[in-house]
């Protein structure tokens, strides 16, 4: 198979969707591996280190889009990505297509077969693909969120670990999954108060065994989520429905009950945000206030470290690519009804069913399609 890796064009994204070492795998497996120029440099990867282990290099996203059969990223295609996608063709990316119409219009209309990352499951349920960008954004979260705290930054002016005889910064982690753990986890360290919510409760007895004493647990009632947040300096939103839009968890009118210049990370943003007033920035221009709460929603917080990032997120992928290029997509998502689920979108059907539910759309049976 033609597998083509383009460079990434979202704003401040830095990752590639194949490392040379996942290049030199594919090329041994027996296909051709097309990489834009350039593509790997912001995480470390020149051009040469691809040709190294036989991987040919394309001057263009245009060429590379032409000639692969199927296209490797990490973020959604951009408009212009969008009008290069063909019928045939297999794109293989994260999409997180419930809170973007637009997207999903367009590669309806393109007749591409598209397999999201986000959606592709093990066998207890996780989400493989989507785990190493969650423990990433997880352990930035604290970091990016101190940062937003500082005066300068029209935050609170808290020092998340305090000084002796002033306490430490409060944070109230919404979302004990593999976000929130490392999220408390990383705030716990930096030596903050932290409090993890969850509606799970053996997710939260878990958390209690494994933790104990590192950070405090807590039921997401809606009384406890209000109780806990007035008192809070800084609130992650850590909440995740799997290919859904991500549930709003604070309306607007409750930003008043918030400590004035207190702190939203939304690491869900991708999937819409878990705060009313959350939208997407960038690394560029990362926080906004609303209300006189400042809040810091970009949506590729991973790209931030983008040699971590890329090399995390293709030692996931990797065995999934191959699958994909060995088999063909059909064959390959009818022997693994893991990748099945991360089956998005093929020849102008939709075949998700939360996405469908998000976005009003009718949806097919993804093994109809097989």
């Amino acid at each position: 198979m033609k597998i083509g890796c383009p460079k990434e064009i979202k704003p401040q994204e830095f990752r590639v969707g194949m490392t040379p070492a996942t290049a030199q795998e594919a090329v041994r497996a027996g296909h051709e591996v097309y990489i834009e120029t350039n593509a790997g440099l912001g995480a470390g990867f020149p051009d040469e280190d691809y040709v190294a282990v036989g991987a040919k290099i394309l001057p263009t996203a245009e060429e590379v889009f032409a000639t692969a059969e199927m296209i490797v990223k990490v973020k959604e295609p951009q408009a212009v990505e969008r009008k290069m996608l063909r019928k045939g063709q297999v794109l293989f990316t994260y999409l997180h297509l419930a809170p973007d119409p637009e997207q999903t219009r367009g590669l309806l209309e393109s007749g591409a077969t598209c397999i999201a990352y986000e959606t592709v499951t093990d066998d207890r349920g996780g989400l493989p693909l989507l785990a190493p960008m969650s423990e990433v954004a997880g352990k930035l979260a604290p970091q990016v969120g101190a940062w937003t705290l500082q005066k300068a930054n029209g935050g609170r002016g808290v020092l998340m670990g305090g000084v002796p005889g002033v306490g430490p910064a409060r944070v109230l982690v919404i979302g004990g999954g593999v976000v929130g753990t490392h999220a408390a986890r990383v705030a716990a360290g930096m030596g903050a108060d932290v409090t993890v919510m969850d509606r799970s409760i053996p997710r939260l007895r878990y958390l209690d065994d494994v933790f104990g004493g590192l950070f405090k647990t807590s039921y997401a009632s809606g009384v406890n989520l209000i109780d806990l947040a007035r008192e809070a300096d800084m609130i992650i939103g850590a909440v995740l429905i799997p290919g859904a839009a991500a549930p709003k968890l604070l309306s607007r009118d409750q930003l008043k009950l918030l400590k004035p210049g207190a702190v939203l990370v939304d690491v869900a943003i991708d999937q819409g945000g878990c705060f009313e007033t959350s939208r997407p920035t960038t690394h560029q221009d990362p926080i906004y206030e609303v209300d006189g709460i400042m809040h810091y929603c970009v949506a590729n917080m991973p790209g931030a470290v983008a040699r971590t990032s890329t090399i995390a997120l293709t030692n996931a992928t990797m065995p999934f690519m191959l699958a994909l290029a060995n088999k063909g997509w059909r064959q390959a998502c009818a022997d693994d009804p893991n990748l099945l689920n991360g089956l998005n979108v093929h020849e102008g059907k939709l075949t998700y069913k939360a996405v469908g539910e998000a976005l009003g759309i009718p949806t097919v049976d993804p093994r109809s399609v097989l």
